[in-house]
């Protein structure tokens, strides 16, 4: 079957050795950091926890065998504190071949912190991962995907080479740090690659629940999910863009859902010149082969009423020949 799809016209690339287009398969392995994050007293709630430790302890090595016998390598982002609790499964996941990312440090919620308690959070997890996995890692995900204006200067700052927080495109792009960047020799030049992101290609959509944590509880069958994520990764293929599917091991490394994650994989393998690689990877090459940066439209809102709002465009920016 053929499918018709039209390319990312906003962010161009070609892909290395003839690929046609490119596939990751990503995990956060959130353990318990994301719900002690969303409520401290979930400690309490032994059966929460032990909702939330089948991802390192049962789920993790589960997902490692799968990829091991499929021959990929995936992105795994981990927050500090999981590496601490779980060093044995991260060194696993290490010795796997597979890149490891910055997932935060406990999971915190980003929305609206200042640049210094971010800064602090960065910092805090790429101590841990240092320290469990001797690993510095280069790639970062916020969690619940919430970046801030200042986030990407923050990443710059440490070395990041790449963050997956956003979703304004199919395809990987450079993005640039601050909001003027290249206006004049005094503003920041600085750009990081951005691969963006989608809900509908994220597991917790489809299938999380637990009792007071989630929302509807509705679990959906993993036949469904392997349909839709099919379809999505077809069109990916067609347009000749980047399919980034979004795992929790929680969730998906459970007995069915894993199950159809396998046969994801192999289905998508099998599409004739689709790159299957770690975002690492993906990332190195858009940084090497874009010339393009990207600045992102800014929208300041009055805090009193009736006064309007402005709006400041993005802007293609041209990167500085090396």
């Amino acid at each position: 079957m053929t499918t018709n799809a039209f390319p990312d016209g906003a962010h161009p690339i070609a892909w290395p050795d003839n690929f046609k287009a490119a596939a990751s398969f990503t995990f956060d392995v959130d353990a318990e950091s994301c719900t002690i994050a969303h409520d401290p007293t979930s400690t309490r709630r032994m059966s929460l926890m032990s909702h939330q430790s089948y991802g390192p302890r049962v789920a993790v090595p589960r997902l490692l065998k799968i990829l091991e016998r499929q021959e990929i390598q995936g992105t795994f982002f981990i927050p500090g504190f999981t590496a601490e609790s779980y060093p044995d499964v991260v060194r696993r996941i290490v010795d796997g071949g597979h890149e490891v990312a910055h997932h935060g440090y406990l999971h915190e919620p980003m929305q609206g912190i200042d640049a210094a308690t971010e800064a602090n959070y960065l910092d805090r997890g790429l101590e841990a991962l240092a320290k469990v996995a001797g690993v510095r890692p280069v790639g970062y995900r916020a969690p619940w995907w919430e970046l801030n204006w200042h986030s990407p200067a923050l990443l710059a700052d440490r070395g990041f080479l790449y963050d997956s927080s956003l979703l304004d495109g199919d395809a990987p792009y450079r993005m640039a740090v601050g909001p003027d960047s290249g206006d004049s020799p005094d503003t920041d030049s600085r750009d990081i690659v951005e691969i963006p992101v989608d809900w509908a290609l994220d597991d917790w959509e489809q299938y999380a629940f637990y009792p007071g944590v989630t929302g509807s509880g509705v679990i959906e069958s993993p036949a469904k999910v392997l349909e839709m994520w099919t379809l999505e990764a077809e069109a990916h293929h067609a347009q000749g863009s980047c399919f980034v599917l979004t795992n929790h091991p929680f969730i998906s490394g459970r007995p069915s859902k894993a199950v159809a994650l396998e046969q994801l994989i192999e289905r998508v393998k099998t599409m004739d010149g689709m790159w299957v690689t770690t975002l690492e990877r993906i990332a190195e090459h858009t940084k090497a082969t874009v010339n393009e940066i990207h600045s992102h439209a800014r929208i300041e809102v009055p805090s009193y009423p009736g006064a309007g709002a402005s709006f400041k465009p993005a802007r293609l920016l041209e990167a500085i020949p090396r």
